[in-house]
């Protein structure tokens, strides 16, 4: 499996955004230290594993343990990352402000900007070219394209689907679960089959991509999580970020980040087939601008 985070492989380039992606992975006690380093990076990075374990109240063995469980050989290594993200972004831009009942509609607008800037930069930052690379050549080589997700992930799955067919590829997105695994007990070698889900733990995306890839079809993950669920039963796995507040449940904080991955592979497969891309969109544009022109003329 390819994953956008490798935890084993270089160390993360955005500790934040890697501690908010495995937050839910992780055991109570590393959670508790981990939320710690998303209200205050900072202090962290200022701090010595015996400050941090007093602030704390956990051990030194558990904060290294932490550490590694979050992708660095230790703590100083997670301390130092910290301290270079801290240097490259404000506490504000680190930590965005959670929306509050009373906030007015300027703060309201500046925070969910920030938000989903945030989201965007971290996706980015975690967005490797090799794996996206994969993921293009696998659905430029493929038969057909299945694209699962439900609820707000639902969107991004119709989303994805209508951009490939756009371009000329047999692309279906299924927002139901019966209609999912039903396409994916047909799936074989030579298809592409991609589940969406925010936390990575959706049945209804995880059940009919394990099952598309017991058929034999490339399978790809876009998730939050890179240690979920879903991702076992992903060929390559991407990451999307968001984080989550009181008025933004996780899937509606992602869904921006979720759509930059998208719109990454899309451009990458118009690439790649820029000849039949571009006669399909013309096709498309021809047939949608000549029934718009028709409705009008009424």
């Amino acid at each position: 499996m390819s994953s956008l985070n490798e935890l084993d492989g270089p160390t993360p380039a955005n500790p934040v955004a890697t501690v908010r992606a495995i937050l839910p992975s992780l055991t109570p006690a590393a959670q508790a230290i981990a939320r710690y380093i998303l209200d205050d990076p900072a202090m962290v990075a200022r701090s010595t594993i015996t400050e941090f374990s007093a602030v704390s109240g956990t051990s030194e063995a558990t904060i290294v343990r932490t550490a590694r469980a979050l992708g660095f050989a230790g703590y100083s290594q997670l301390r130092f990352a910290l301290a270079a993200a801290v240097a490259r972004n404000t506490p504000e831009r680190l930590v965005p402000g959670d929306l509050a009942p009373d906030d007015p509609l300027t703060d309201v607008i500046a925070k969910v900007t920030r938000a989903e800037s945030q989201a965007l930069a971290d996706t980015a930052d975690g967005l490797s070219p090799e794996v996206l690379g994969s993921v293009v050549d696998a659905a430029v080589k493929s038969r057909r394209i299945d694209v699962y997700g439900v609820g707000a992930s639902g969107l991004i799955a119709l989303d994805m689907a209508q951009k490939l067919m756009r371009i000329g590829l047999s692309s279906h997105s299924y927002t139901d679960a019966h209609l999912a695994l039903t396409s994916a007990a047909l799936a074989k070698a030579g298809d592409l089959a991609v589940g969406v889900s925010c936390t990575g733990e959706t049945p209804d995306v995880i059940e009919p991509l394990s099952l598309a890839r017991k058929g034999g079809a490339t399978t790809v993950a876009i998730t939050n999580n890179p240690r979920s669920a879903l991702t076992e039963h992903a060929d390559h796995v991407l990451v999307s970020a968001g984080r989550e507040t009181a008025f933004r449940p996780g899937a509606l904080a992602s869904r921006i980040s979720q759509l930059l991955i998208v719109d990454c592979i899309f451009v990458g497969i118009a690439q790649r087939t820029f000849e039949n891309a571009d006669t399909a969109l013309r096709a498309t544009r021809e047939a949608l601008d000549g029934y718009l022109g028709r409705r009008r003329g009424r």
